[in-house]
This record gives C-alpha cells, structure tokens and sequence, in this order.
C-alpha cells in the first residue's frame, strides 16, 4: 500500500485495523503493545502539544516561514520517541534525527547545521544541548515535513541528507512489495533511527504492512531482546548478525532476516539459511531514503531492483541511481555538494556493479576510497589517512580492510612495528573503537597502480 504521509500509514490501520498491535514494547518487566487505532491517537495528540504555544514556547529559536519550526529528537527508541518523531512530522515540523550516544562535538554541529530550535527525546540531552539551538531572530531554511538524516561517516564528513516523509513512505513500499509482512508478523527493531536504514526497514517497513513493531531496548539488551520479544522478522547489519549467531540468540519463531548497511560474509548467511530463516540482503543509500535493490531467490548477492528505481552502470563501472518517489532533496545546505553527487540526473553511488541475468544486480566493490564497517559506519580514507600523515611523516603508508577491520600498511622493517603502534596511539585514542587500526603490517613497497592509486585488495591477502 502506498502512503504519502505517516499519519496516512497510521490512518490506514487504525480505521481498518484498529485494535491490531502496531507497536510492541517493554514495560515494567513485560511485553506490552499499542493497536494502531491507540498510536495513531497518540500521534495526533501529541502532534497538538507540538504546536501549543506552551510547548513551543519552549524552544530558545523564532519559528521559521509559515510557523515551521525544526525539532531536533534523540533517537532513544524508545516508545515515546517513536511518538515525537511521527507528532513532529503531522505537525508540520522540519526535524533532525540525532543519535544520543554520539560525542558532544557531533551533536553541537549537527543540532548548529540543522536549525533546530528545541529538542526532544531524551530531557537531559536536551537541557544540556539547549544553548546551541539556532538563535532567535535567525534566518532558518525550513521546510514543512523535511527530515534531516546524517550518513554514517567521521564527523568532518557526514552530510546532513534532507529527505521528506513522502520519500520515506516510497522508500518502505518499494521494500514492502519485493518483500511483504503480513499483519501478524513482528519485526524487531534493533537498529537507530537516526540511521535511514533503521528507520525505514525496522520501524516504516512493519508498519506500512499493517505487521507490528518492537522496540529493541538498545545495545545493553542485544543479548536478551530476541528472546524477550520472539520476532518473526527483523532488520540487521552484519556486525549484529555476527554476535547474534556466535551466541546463538536467534529465536525459534525467526523467519526472516533482512541485511543491510555492509558486506556480509557468505558464511554468516549460510548460518542463518541452515536454520531454515530466510534471508534477504538489502542495498541502499542514505540519499535514496534507503532501499534500492534486494535480494528475493537462493543468491542472497543476485538483487531485485525496486520498482519505483532505476539503475544503470556507467562506464567505469560506478552504479548509478535514479529513484525519482524516494530520491533526496539534496544535501542540507551545500548546494555544491548536491551538483556533484548527480550526472545528467542520475545519483552517482560511489559503488560498482555489474547488471547479469534478469537485470539482477550485483555490487562488486567500491569506486570511493570509503570503508564502510561491519556496522554500516563509513570511514573516509583520505580524511582517516591525512591524520596519519601527521603522525607519520615521511614514511610510505595506506589503510586497507581485512576481516571487516581497518588495517594500516607500512613501507619498512618488521623491527619498526613497535614504533609505528606507539606512534599512533594517541590518534587511535580519539576514534571510536571500531575504526582504530586493528593490525599494522610491515611490508615492502606500498602497491600502486598505474596512476598511483594503492592497491588496497593487494594488501589484504598479504594478511594471513
């Protein structure tokens, strides 16, 4: 079913559907649920509070045109928060999707870039953050139902991506046809939504299927939350993929898996598929509001362009994009960057691929000099490798992956290990966990090609 808006996907159920569960959660020890006809009274409800000059009145910023307002809202996932999100949007608000567990310089920029003039979502974030709220009298560029996502970069270059709900709704239908729940299926939402994946394939996806959603409680219950909640669907990068299997959580109800966010390792799916779950890997971006392409038959690599997309391959190989119901407005306030992401109309992905048999797709690696992690996280190479050029002066060195880690390549001897490790310590310090340097390898000349580009895949099968 194709819906324009949030509250017409909540609409939708309530009146024909009213009393099944659209949200499932945790309360006081158990499962608890609200039936669609019960959330979509609270979005609406909530939606009014939003626009009372009592709350309003508590932002430090002056509304924008037409009275639009920007809403930053900390991505708890909690039940509340899923409330906030949605209210915001019915009320006509931009908003800025924003992860609570991201480093206070992250979140002053992001809330700065955005506008945002009041917060939401978690009440002593935003105390804490409420002295960077865009000024009063300050000339916003709002939009009506605009919503800000981040990609998952390093903090100098993630990009504020402007999506609306009508992409996001085009996003969870394109999804939901390939790849339809039914009413009585629950998908555990484990993933943040402040992430498009997370947000579009665990929380839109159930619910423009009429099925239900239930909220994970965060990483602290990652071990417990299958079992709490028994899912029959649910939505997962590869690096949660990996715990789940290596501790056997997977309850016995399981019946879908969907991947997404990075390359997963054949054997993780081939773990998954000799437990009878079938599995689907997803490829999108955060500019096309998600979901490109999935897989449907026995090769979970072999991908289903969705209907509303369109794909071709350049001539260099790079997959280009267009998805004209889902597509991004452009990058939030950079105008050049949004030129430079398009050909002629089409998005340019940074990724290669090759198109085979039933116009299947298939990803054969990167044309950007990005890693994108276990966790759906992207590390910028020449951001990553300019700090280490600091630190490394003069010595002949590059990043490459192996095993789903970031490892660093150095011209020399083995004897000179010891020092390149001390010599970036301080720097690893300063990274999160997983984007420090996992293993350094002393080797001869760095590999290049012809143009002098590194030779990244090279490296890796030096690694044992």
């Amino acid at each position: 079913m194709r819906f324009g808006s949030f509250s017409e996907m909540t609409g939708y159920y309530a009146e024909r559907t009213p009393d099944s569960p659209a949200l499932v959660f945790e309360e006081g020890g158990s499962v608890k649920a609200l039936s669609f006809s019960a959330f979509h009274g609270r979005i609406r409800e909530r939606a009014e509070e939003l626009k009372s000059a009592a709350v309003l009145g508590a932002g430090s910023g002056a509304e924008g045109p037409a009275g639009v307002r920007c809403v930053g809202v900390f991505c708890t996932g909690s039940l509340d928060c899923v409330v906030d999100i949605l209210a915001a949007a019915r009320a006509g608000f931009q908003q800025v999707l924003l992860d609570p567990m991201a480093s206070d310089e992250l979140l002053k920029e992001q809330i700065g870039l955005s506008g945002a003039d009041m917060l939401l979502g978690d009440e002593d974030l935003a105390e804490e953050f409420e002295e960077f709220l865009r000024p009063a009298g300050q000339a916003p560029d709002l939009k009506a139902g605009r919503i800000l996502f981040f990609t998952s970069g390093t903090t100098a270059s993630a990009r504020a991506v402007a999506l609306s709900e009508a992409s996001l709704c085009c996003s969870a239908y394109n999804g939901g046809s390939l790849l339809p729940l039914d009413p009585s299926d629950r998908l555990l939402l484990m993933l943040p939504l402040n992430h498009v994946f997370g947000f579009v394939c665990g929380l839109l996806w159930p619910l423009s299927c009429g099925a239900s959603a239930a909220l994970g409680r965060g990483p602290r219950h990652y071990a417990d939350d299958m079992a709490f909640f028994r899912p029959t669907a649910v939505s997962l990068v590869p690096l949660l993929l990996g715990f789940l299997l290596k501790n056997g959580l997977l309850n016995e109800e399981l019946r879908l898996m969907l991947i997404g966010a990075g390359e997963c390792p054949p054997a993780l799916i081939r773990a998954v598929k000799d437990k009878g779950i079938r599995v689907s890997f997803g490829y999108g971006l955060t500019e096309t509001s998600s979901g490109l392409a999935l897989s449907l038959g026995d090769d979970p690599y072999a991908l289903t362009v969705c209907p509303d997309d369109e794909i071709r391959i350049a001539s260099d190989g790079e997959i280009m994009v267009r998805a004209p119901g889902s597509m991004m407005e452009g990058y939030y306030r950079d105008p050049e960057a949004t030129a430079r992401a398009f050909s002629d109309g089409w998005l340019m992905t940074g990724d290669l691929g090759l198109i085979g048999e039933g116009g299947r797709l298939w990803i054969t690696g990167r044309k950007k000099d990005i890693f994108v992690l276990p966790d759906g996280t992207k590390v910028y190479l020449p951001e990553y490798e300019a700090k280490l050029s600091e630190v490394l002066a003069g010595r002949d060195f590059a990043l490459f992956m192996k095993d789903g880690a970031v490892c660093l390549a150095v011209s020399g001897g083995k004897s000179e290990e010891d020092g390149i490790a001390e010599a970036v310590l301080p720097l690893m310090k300063t990274l999160p966990r997983g984007q420090q340097i996992r293993r350094i390898l002393m080797t001869g000349a760095i590999p290049r090609t012809a143009t002098g580009k590194v030779r990244r895949w090279a490296l890796a099968e030096e690694v044992n």
